[in-house]
């Protein structure tokens, strides 16, 4: 293997809560043009397995010829830098076996080694590639396969398409950095037809979104005799991401499965009300599979939802 295995246990459990991994500071979140219109920045695994680090490197190929580009990075990205310090993310047991650019997203097709990377190396190799691939003006989001099967988190969840941002800055901080929070979650009633708020409180890592971890604990359902679960267990969140005020999460197809007795109004209501109890979300969007408008027992979902307090249950 090209990696240690000495990986600690703390950075372990990281992982394992399906994090958003942060990464050193290296400027703002934003892109950062070099001087030279060549030049980019090359993204590497330090050699402590706890961060990302970065390194000028000027492109042989025009930078406007983004296949051409692509292919010289794959290389770069494959071979060990000069620096002992730096790791690359792409070389040893780490093959590539193809890639595809559709629609300004570049999706990557690994060999099934890919799965013997340790958890927090994983996500720190996938940081370094996202960040080095979506500097090419032609691309903004990467995705990742092992052999043609999109990858999943420690829960089973897939973690969809990343953007730069999805990978957090930090300035030497812990990779572990938990907290507690309470959050006010919805859940159905008996009969399917009401919400029942149910308060929860969390310990969690601070480097995941509050509207995943609370989709989440949604999903996972009430933990009380008093409620009823609304989204079936095997759900898996595609996608999250917020913008405006406005929550736009992309699931599976086992969301569509019907709880019960539960309605549709119910079961979409519980999502809405949890995540606009979070102060910066206002509205919630929905998707399945990447698809925005779509048929939840026999209604048409689609656009965004505003909270509803009318259909929680008075105590």
């Amino acid at each position: 293997m090209k990696k240690g295995k000495n990986a600690n246990f703390i950075k372990s459990v990281s992982i394992m809560l399906g994090i958003v991994m942060l990464v050193p500071m290296l400027g703002g979140c934003s892109r950062k043009k070099p001087e030279s219109e060549q030049l980019i920045q090359v993204y590497y695994v330090n050699s402590s397995e706890t961060g990302v680090i970065s390194q000028d490197y000027e492109l042989t190929a025009d930078i406007n010829d983004t296949n051409a580009a692509i292919k010289e990075l794959v290389e770069v990205l494959g071979q060990m830098p000069d620096r002992m310090q730096y790791e690359a993310p792409m070389s040893g047991d780490i093959h590539l076996i193809g890639y595809s650019l559709n629609d300004r997203l570049l999706t990557m097709n690994f060999s099934p080694n890919y799965n013997n990377l340790g958890r927090t190396l994983e996500v720190l190799d996938r940081a370094a590639i996202v960040r080095t691939f979506t500097q090419l003006d032609d691309i903004d989001y990467v995705s990742f396969q092992i052999e043609g099967t999109p990858i999943t988190d420690h829960y089973g969840n897939v973690i969809g398409n990343m953007s730069a941002d999805t990978f957090i800055y930090n300035a030497g901080n812990e990779i572990n950095t938990y907290e507690k929070v309470e959050l006010k979650l919805y859940f159905a009633s008996e009969d399917g037809k009401k919400l029942i708020p149910v308060y929860r409180s969390v310990v969690y890592n601070s480097n995941i979104a509050m509207e995943k971890l609370a989709v989440e604990q949604v999903i996972s359902g009430p933990n009380t005799d008093i409620a009823y679960p609304t989204v079936s267990k095997n759900t898996k969140v595609r996608s999250i991401s917020s913008k405006d005020g406005v929550c736009y999460i992309d699931f599976d197809s086992e969301f569509l499965t019907q709880m019960g007795s539960v309605s549709a109004e119910t079961a979409i209501y519980s999502i809405v009300n949890t995540v606009t109890e979070l102060p910066n979300i206002n509205k919630v969007a929905f998707s399945v599979n990447g698809e925005s408008a779509f048929t939840f027992m026999d209604y048409l979902i689609s656009g965004s939802y505003e909270r509803n307090l009318d259909i929680v249950e008075t105590q």
